[in-house]
């Protein structure tokens, strides 16, 4: 929550008396940033923050906000602590950079600021790593997103987003921690309590505990002076009936705490990326649950503790740890899936179960347990079309929807079920057009319809269907080109530089070789536009080489060896700076079967024929070693990587060899497999080179259909 910091093309002499003097020396605590519509709750605010004293068991620790002070001073307010100077805007920005963190007291009167929000820009930028902390006052966060209740927007448009390391504003939502001052909410002593514990870094049970202990001990001696004269049956009725009243409170502050700790508290510290923290909180939880009886939870009580199960899930997962986090994952399922029979129209309680059904089958699916991941998938969309029924004018249900299809749709893809993944891809395509069309400057919205059209261009492609996935791909791009262009945000032409691969090889598997080189070499100067800004970004270097790759092949295809050696050779050098990184990913792996095989092909066409064959040898070793997810695809590079050595061994004059390559290459392929065009031309090219035309031609027959053209 930041005090405005002023920018100079802003003018706030509208909102405040403009006071002069030098720029601060004194280190700020916080910069209390709010419009002047609220300055009661600010000078309330402000005056408990400098007033509050740091419990002594916790003043002198480290945490991740560093040491925690003894108090919480100086907080800095333009109105109370400027002195005369003659440029105000350098003052603010001085005590905003001053601050450890921006305190913005959040309403819609702050929402409309210019001033507000150009502070809260001022910090994010120069301190993209800086802590900001919001006070709800009024309104509501987000509402810019709900239909009909845009006016109820508290939160300043550059507190909605993320920034980047660079200072510059993302499409990512951001989750400030926020407390809730309003009288609906948590109330002003829990959301003072709360705000402080973010800024203290330090757990919010540990400040209740303080403020409880001290109320007591104010109860304990205002009964004693009151009570001192009555009899001592009187005295213990008294002190039964504060026990009570006390339980309640503590359990009430205890299930206050556990919200606190699986909401905020968990989002301020999953960008930092502690796994011990984020488990401590989910121990924690659960070690509080623990202690009763499961069965006799309310129903928030039995929410709460799925949502810890599952925040273990997710840390398990990142620690590498699958089957731990897929047995966590279980058990949060079965807690919500109890939430659910509970209360079966609660749209809520559906979507937090239809979660955890969600990972439960994806990592079913990363297990190559497809069955499984198949199963979860579709109750998934059961859920997500159980849910939309409930409250249609949802969109939050509504894109459950599409991701729901989406994902029934990868699942089946992965099983070579491609015709009926067109099905779903083009229900998650039909859902995501209707919601993006409802709000067309939604950007989140026109990037899921981009996503949506990607899917299924790749599994028409599958299927044969090439005019269909040009015309999706065509359309996919030109949204990514459009976001980029209006938005400016290196996030759309990252995407783009896939899209433009993806496209290039559809034209070049229609025989459109001139398009397609088009579209490759647009592909690499985008990627190598991004890599000159950040030459260490790995996932633009592998875009960068993969793009290089493609369009080498298609060179070779139209003689235009030079070219394709030097295609090849820079993307090669690529791989294998990738490659020997420590934990290098699968997708350079796989990079590196490429770099040998075209290797091979331009020592063949250079006459290095021991070369071609040394490097072919390589190819089929490293198509061996890789074990993915996808057995099919696994099994389709040794195919290749065997007919090509096949092929090197016949211009070797080595005919025995060459045909048993290609005969290993057969042997290869996958059982009852539906073959993509790819592969299928693969195939025929074996069954021909063995000799076995006949069983070749109903394929070329397909891949004619189908207008396939590309040589193998």
């Amino acid at each position: 929550m930041t005090k405005h910091a002023r920018l100079p093309a802003i003018d706030r002499s509208s909102e405040a008396d403009v006071r002069r003097g030098p720029l601060p020396r004194t280190r700020y605590y916080a910069f209390l940033s709010y419009s002047h519509k609220d300055k009661e709750l600010a000078d309330w605010l402000h005056r408990e923050l400098e007033k509050f004293r740091v419990p002594s068991s916790i003043a002198g620790k480290l945490t991740a906000n560093g040491v925690v002070p003894r108090r919480l001073t100086p907080i800095f307010r333009d109105q109370q602590d400027l002195s005369a100077g003659n440029d105000l805007g350098e003052e603010i920005k001085a005590a905003l950079a001053a601050s450890q963190f921006l305190v913005v007291l959040c309403s819609p009167s702050a929402a409309r600021s210019r001033w507000t929000n150009a502070e809260v820009e001022f910090f994010k930028r120069a301190r993209p790593e800086g802590c900001v902390l919001a006070a709800v006052a009024a309104g509501e966060p987000f509402a810019s997103d709900m239909p009909g209740r845009e006016e109820e927007e508290c939160f300043p448009p550059a507190l909605r987003y993320k920034y980047d390391r660079r200072g510059h504003q993302t499409t990512k939502r951001a989750e400030p921690l926020a407390a809730d001052f309003r009288e609906a909410g948590e109330g002003r002593r829990l959301a003072f309590l709360k705000l402080v514990a973010g800024m203290l870094g330090v757990g919010l049970d540990e400040l209740v505990q303080r403020e409880t202990t001290r109320r007591q001990r104010r109860l304990a001696l205002l009964a004693a002076a009151s009570l001192g004269g009555m009899a001592v049956t009187s005295t213990l009725t008294v002190i039964a009936f504060q026990a009570r009243n006390a339980a309640r409170e503590q359990r009430r502050e205890a299930e206050g705490l556990v919200a606190f700790m699986l909401g905020d508290l968990k989002d301020k510290l999953e960008p930092i990326g502690r796994l011990d923290a984020l488990d401590g909180v989910g121990s924690r939880v659960l070690a509080y649950y623990s202690k009763q009886d499961t069965s006799q939870l309310t129903d928030a009580a039995l929410s709460q503790r799925s949502k810890a199960l599952s925040l273990m899930a997710q840390v398990a997962d990142a620690r590498g740890d699958t089957q731990a986090a897929l047995n966590l994952y279980r058990q949060a399922t079965a807690g919500t899936a109890e939430a659910v029979r509970r209360d079966p129209t609660n749209a809520q309680t559906i979507f937090d179960h239809a979660q955890n059904v969600f990972y439960v089958g994806q990592f079913a699916q990363k297990g190559g347990d497809l069955q499984t991941a198949e199963s979860s998938m579709r109750e998934y969309k059961r859920l997500a079309q159980r849910m939309v029924a409930l409250q249609p004018d949802s969109m939050k249900y509504r894109m459950e929807q599409q991701y729901a299809d989406t994902n029934l749709g990868v699942v089946l893809s992965g099983q070579r079920r491609f015709a009926e993944a067109v099905v779903q891809f083009n229900d998650a395509l039909t859902t995501m057009e209707a919601i993006s069309t409802a709000d067309g400057r939604n950007a989140v919205y026109r990037e899921n319809v981009a996503e949506s059209l990607a899917w299924l261009a790749d599994a028409e492609r599958a299927v044969g269907n090439y005019d269909r996935a040009i015309a999706l791909r065509q359309r996919n791009l030109a949204i990514y080109n459009q976001l980029s262009a209006k938005r400016g945000d290196v996030w759309y032409r990252q995407q783009a530089i896939p899209a433009l691969r993806a496209l290039g090889n559809l034209y070049a598997e229609r025989g459109q070789y001139v398009i397609a080189g088009q579209q490759f070499r647009a592909a690499i100067a985008l990627a190598d536009q991004l890599t000159t800004v950040e030459p260490d970004n790995t996932l633009w270097l592998e875009y960068g080489f993969r793009a290089r790759l493609y369009l080498a092949r298609l060179l070779l295809v139209t003689d235009q060896q030079s070219e394709a050696a030097g295609q090849t050779s820079t993307a090669c050098r690529t791989v294998r700076s990738l490659v020997n990184r420590r934990n290098p990913k699968l997708e350079w792996r796989k990079g590196l079967i490429g770099c040998f095989t075209l290797e091979s092909r331009l020592a063949l066409d250079a006459g290095s024929k021991d070369q071609a064959f040394s490097l072919a040898q390589q190819a089929v070793s490293a198509a061996r070693s890789i074990h993915s997810a996808n057995p099919a695809e696994d099994a389709f590079r040794i195919v290749r990587t065997n007919r090509w050595l096949g092929d090197v061994e016949r211009e070797r004059g080595h005919l025995d060899a060459a045909h048993s390559a290609w005969a290993m290459g057969v042997a290869a392929l996958p059982a009852n497999v539906l073959e993509q065009p790819d592969e299928l031309a693969e195939h025929a090219a074996l069954l021909k080179r063995l000799g076995r035309s006949a069983e070749a031609q109903p394929l070329d027959v397909k891949l004619e259909e189908m207008g396939y053209r590309l040589p193998v």
